[in-house]
């Protein structure tokens, strides 16, 4: 759902509105119950809002890329190695 921005032609108060695209445009400000208008935006951009937006997230694991590790090897020994990156 869009966020509509609205401007009061009275007080000239503005304010945002979260509304659905089928919800009609509201018709009174808030503050003064004079008649406002939608403005018209600059177009919806992705907003990330909180923690977490990083590229490995959401990424697919590649099965022939592994971490070096106690488990795992990344060098191609046979042993695996005590801490990245792999010494010889």
């Amino acid at each position: 759902m869009p966020t509509y921005e609205y401007k009061c032609d009275a007080c000239g108060y503005t304010f945002e509105k979260f509304q659905n695209i089928t919800d009609k445009p509201l018709k009174s400000c808030p503050e003064c119950h004079a008649r406002v208008r939608r403005l018209i935006g600059a177009g919806s951009a992705l907003i990330f809002k909180g923690s977490g937006f990083y590229a490995t997230d959401y990424a697919r694991q590649n099965q022939n890329l592994t971490r070096c590790g106690r488990d795992k090897t990344c060098c191609g020994r046979d042993t695996p190695c005590d801490s990245p990156p792999c010494k010889d």
